[in-house]
């Protein structure tokens, strides 16, 4: 298991987070967490947020700086 990063990162919203799902149904936008089944908002915060990998890439290239 990894480590979560740090909360206060400009990356920090469910819009990166690998259990965001969008979903398009008759021409209108549902954003859901699958983790959790609620409905939520790309720019949230929760502090269960786990970014995707290729998020987390960046993140850490950011870090190497």
């Amino acid at each position: 298991m990894t480590s979560n990063p740090p909360p206060n990162t400009r990356f920090h919203a469910c819009a990166t987070c690998r259990h965001f799902e969008a979903v398009k149904t008759a021409g209108k936008m549902y954003y859901k967490c699958r983790r959790l089944g609620f409905d939520t908002n790309p720019g949230y915060r929760f502090h269960c947020w786990n970014p995707k990998d290729n998020v987390r890439k960046l993140m850490e290239k950011e870090q190497r700086r």
